[in-house]
């Protein structure tokens, strides 16, 4: 059981954890990201929301729900940078665009491949982390919801027997 400041300490938080792992994955990519880092702080925001709301609050989450497919969208994601130069006769993590060529901006942020693929691994660490919680979290749900029915079956059995010896 948590405390109601816990749930609203958990809700507050959601939000500028999201933006400090955005802000850690593209650092204004004046310098490298980091993709990894972001992930989890980014995963540490979603299962707070689990800790301080239970499992199946949890898992109405959409973040939650979808974790694992982020994990395959980053795989695949992070895979293409690394492989798709070779397709064309390139060396492997060839940094697109080249040298003197102009890259897409968002901002003051530009779209080249180690951007891709820091994206791409935190998609994978997000999916992974979330995903692995979540599935402990209903594993763990779903043995308390066996327990229970276990001590009500056996409670009713025992409270059967006693009323059939009493009847005798």
């Amino acid at each position: 059981m948590t405390s109601v400041m816990t749930r609203i300490a958990a809700r507050i938080l959601l939000l500028p954890l999201f933006m400090v792992a955005a802000a850690i994955l593209v650092k204004g990519y004046v310098d490298i990201g980091d993709g990894f880092s972001a992930g989890v702080i980014a995963s540490l925001a979603v299962v707070l929301q689990g800790v301080a709301f239970g499992a199946k609050e949890f898992d109405r989450l959409p973040l939650a729900r979808y974790a694992p497919l982020a994990t395959f969208a980053g795989l695949i994601l992070a895979l293409s940078v690394a492989f798709v130069p070779v397709a064309f006769g390139n060396p492997i993590f060839l940094h697109q665009p080249v040298a003197g060529a102009t890259a897409w901006h968002f901002g003051s942020l530009e779209f080249i491949t180690p951007v891709v693929f820091d994206i791409g691994v935190f998609l994978i660490v997000f999916g992974f982390c979330v995903g692995s919680i979540s599935a402990v979290a209903r594993e763990s749900d779903r043995r308390e919801r066996e327990r229970e029915l276990l001590e009500f079956e056996s409670h009713t059995a025992k409270s059967c027997a006693g009323n059939r010896r009493g009847e005798r």
